[in-house]
C-alpha cells in the first residue's frame, strides 16, 4: 500500500515557500537542484492558496449569508419629512 502524505498545512507550507525563496536567492542553489526546488514550492504554494480559498469558501457562505440580509439598509431618516416640495406648494 502507498504511502498516504498528509496535506501540508498552511504554516508549513509557507515555511518551505520561504526556504526555497531563500535559497534560490542566495544564488547558492546548485542548477541541478533549482528544478526540484521549484517543483518543491509549486506544490507548497498550491497548499498555501489551497487553504486560503478554503477560508475564502466560510467567510463567503457564513458572511454572506449574513450580509445579505443586511445589503442594501434603508438610509433614509424615518424623521425626514419625505414629502417633495411641489406636493408642498399644490
Amino acid at each position: 500500500m502507498p504511502d498516504v502524505v498528509p496535506p501540508l498545512s498552511y504554516r508549513d507550507a509557507y515555511a518551505r515557500l520561504s526556504r526555497i525563496a531563500a535559497e534560490l536567492e542566495s544564488g547558492e542553489a546548485d542548477l541541478d537542484r533549482v528544478l526540484p526546488l521549484l517543483e518543491e514550492a509549486k506544490t507548497a504554494y498550491a497548499a498555501c492558496v489551497g487553504r486560503i480559498e478554503a477560508v475564502r469558501a466560510v467567510l463567503a457562505g457564513s458572511w454572506g449569508a449574513a450580509s445579505d440580509e443586511a445589503a442594501a439598509p434603508d438610509l433614509q431618516d424615518p424623521d425626514e419629512d419625505t414629502t417633495d416640495e411641489e406636493d408642498e406648494i399644490s
